[in-house]
């Protein structure tokens, strides 16, 4: 059996260019003990796959020029020598940019019996969701009440971010920020605040979200850096939580950002500002799968998805996460 997939043929610098993705084929070899064969149906696109892309290794080891792509993805079992894994097995790995993969059964995991689709698992349900469950209760300590800020706000990331602050309860205010007007209506329709940032400058995104809470903010959820990150700064309540999801915002630039201009918004708030890697929590995913799954599979938390179709249209898909075409998470259907 061959496997399509796609490789690096360089490290970029700055935005990928879309001919650095290269569609290859390769025959598998013969299924060894324990192994099973998986037909991916989904494949995840995220931002931090940017960071793979830089031949220099981070929290996370780098991408191999020439070897398969890596990434979240979703599909059924067709062949296996692994007893607990049958073939007809729905499962959820990380040898995603492939069409057929080939795997040891403890890099696998059975998806959970929730009523779902399968896709939820990579979105929602899946690594994007699990990072704004623990960004805002492990890593930001959200409490009832708490006025809540989220940047990125109608992404895959942001866009459950701000309804499980919403889900906490009390009288405190969720404010998201987003750009294209029909993200901004869809936080309306959430019961979010929406603010949009196209077209200003920090000072004038500060003026924005001041108006939005005039109270300012206990806790904030940050995906982008950049000007979100100094005009949340700037709107700060005594002893506020900042939890550091992402930096989208500089994921391709080729010079050092420039740090925020008001760190010491900080110390006069008395604030505390945190990053975080979501693997380092994933024991904590059973929790987050039994709080969260029975919310979106009984339609309390909806979920939006951009999905971009077949395998071809993979490096477009994640290209495109850079240029704010999704809302949601960003998915590629086989």
């Amino acid at each position: 059996m061959q496997s399509r997939y796609f490789t690096l043929i360089d490290y970029p610098e700055g935005t990928p260019a879309r001919e650095l993705f290269d569609l290859r084929t390769r025959e598998l070899p013969e299924l060894g003990d324990g192994e099973i064969r998986v037909r991916n149906t989904w494949l995840s696109v995220d931002p931090y796959m940017r960071g793979r892309m830089s031949g220099v290794k981070t929290y996370v080891d780098p991408f191999i020029a020439g070897e398969p792509l890596e990434g979240a993805a979703v599909g059924e079992v067709i062949e296996s020598r692994n007893t607990r894994l049958p073939a007809g097995t729905r499962v959820s790995h990380m040898a995603g940019w492939r069409d057929v993969a080939q795997l040891p059964g403890d890099a696998v995991h059975p998806l959970p019996e929730l009523d779902v689709p399968d896709s939820a698992f990579l979105g929602v349900l899946g690594m994007p969701g699990m990072t704004a469950w623990t960004g805002l209760n492990r890593i930001a300590a959200m409490r009832e009440g708490d006025n809540v800020l989220v940047s990125a706000a109608a992404g895959a990331v942001g866009s459950l971010a701000v309804q499980l602050a919403r889900a906490r309860g009390g009288k405190g205010k969720v404010v998201g920020i987003a750009g294209a007007p029909e993200k901004l209506e869809w936080l309306a329709s959430l019961g979010v605040e929406p603010v949009s940032y196209r077209g200003k400058d920090a000072g004038e995104l500060a003026a924005d979200l001041h108006k939005a809470c005039p109270e300012g903010f206990d806790v904030v959820y940050e995906n982008v850096g950049g000007a979100c990150l100094e005009a949340a700064l700037d709107n700060l309540r005594i002893g506020a939580r900042i939890a550091i999801c992402g930096l989208i915002d500089s994921y391709n630039a080729t010079a050092p950002a420039p740090g925020p201009s008001n760190l010491a918004k900080l110390l006069f708030n008395r604030a505390r500002m945190e990053g975080f890697i979501v693997t380092d929590h994933w024991d904590h995913y059973p929790h987050f799968l039994t709080t969260v799954g029975p919310l979106v599979a009984g339609g309390e938390i909806t979920y939006r998805e951009t999905v971009e179709e077949g395998l071809e249209a993979t490096p477009d898909a994640f290209l495109k996460l850079f240029d704010g075409s999704n809302t949601g998470k960003m998915l590629v259907k086989l």
